[in-house]
């Protein structure tokens, strides 16, 4: 088989970056902020590992997947490179591997360029992202999707200006789900719908997918409620086996979650699905209960959004398989998830 970047040059993958006056930082250090993951031993994680064993053995593996992961600073280089050791690497048939392997980057908000791996990566990421300028930027670095690190290096131009970025407003919003929810299948992790929000409303967030293994356990839902939020996003439609599970997990999870949040904004979600058959209808129908049934009781602070919606201006087109989002089946999530929250900007964020 031919070799594309012999024809096409655009195709090369840029590997051992050398760049001049080039010094490396630890973004666990001051300026640096590092969000959505944090450390935990010799590797990064998405939640404490002691509790993700107890959820699930697909939790207890893919806690350590960096979705939602992103690191932000503000520099002047010229340059900004990445060096990244893996613990694992996620490769499959339906994904780009720069959205399950690589990371992306943010300059004031717009896509500056994606830190690709080789097709061949088994541990190690080492790539650039060059500016056409020198000005102080605020960069966002979008950590991978479906894989591991133990380690990652920013490099930067030795003397440049580097300083810490501006927060988030508030809490940040949590959202747990499935696979579409950890980002299966964005071709960059920038793509993802709860990144799209997060830079068109400058919220900060916690993505708790698990892709395959999103179940309603007690064990995650308490370790949800722990947490502090403006808002819980709450979509495990794809992951319960049947609508029997999803009827008797579904409400169950969302009162245990309200004895510990009895105010906090919750918007439910059915699966994104835009032509719903009786299996989706009767899905649907269970959450629509349990939305109704909170509404009954008089909560004030509950939302709902048919999966119709969530892909009904992609429809059809908004996936790669029937079910995993591409790039513009994430954005008609976005778009109509956003607008909700648009409509209810004050009540959710005070």
């Amino acid at each position: 088989m031919s070799d594309i970047t012999k024809f096409d040059k655009n195709f090369i993958v840029e590997t051992n970056v050398v760049r001049k006056n080039l010094k490396f930082f630890d973004p666990e250090e001051a300026p640096f902020s590092i969000h959505g993951v944090y450390r935990e031993g010799d590797r990064f994680v998405r939640m404490p590992a002691a509790i993700a064993s107890s959820v699930n053995d697909g939790v207890g593996r893919l806690y350590m997947h960096l979705a939602g992961g992103r690191i932000r600073f503000v520099t002047d280089s010229p340059y900004v490179t990445v060096k990244a050791n893996y613990n694992h690497v996620g490769k499959m048939p339906h994904i780009a591997l720069t959205g399950s392997v690589g990371m992306d980057l943010y300059a004031d908000g717009i896509y500056a360029g994606s830190f690709k791996p080789e097709y061949g990566i088994t541990d190690k990421l080492d790539a650039a992202i060059d500016f056409p300028d020198r000005k102080k930027r605020l960069i966002t670095i979008n950590l991978p999707t479906y894989s591991g690190v133990d380690k990652i290096y920013i490099g930067l131009y030795d003397g440049c200006v580097l300083e810490k970025a501006p927060g988030y407003t508030g809490k940040p919003v949590v959202y747990y789900g499935s696979s579409i929810t950890q980002g299966g299948c964005c071709s960059r992790p920038g793509m993802t719908y709860q990144a799209i929000l997060e830079r068109r409303f400058g919220f900060d967030y916690v993505n708790l997918g698990f892709s395959g293994s999103a179940r309603a356990e007690d064990a995650m839902c308490d370790y949800i409620s722990s947490l502090d939020m403006n808002l819980f996003v709450y979509d495990y439609d794809h992951n319960a086996p049947s609508p029997e599970f999803l009827n008797n997990t579904h409400e169950r999870f969302f009162l245990r979650f309200r004895e510990k949040h009895p105010d906090t904004p919750v918007i439910m979600m059915s699966r994104p699905q835009y032509i719903q058959n009786d299996i989706d209808l009767l899905r649907l129908a269970v959450i629509t209960k349990t939305y109704d049934n909170a509404v009954a009781r008089g909560d004030k602070n509950v939302y709902f959004i048919n999966g119709k919606y969530l892909m009904d201006v992609a429809k059809r087109d908004g996936s790669v398989d029937g079910c995993h989002p591409t790039d513009f089946g994430f954005w008609n999530m976005a778009k109509t998830l956003g607008d909700e929250i648009e409509k209810n900007y004050k009540r959710i964020f005070g």
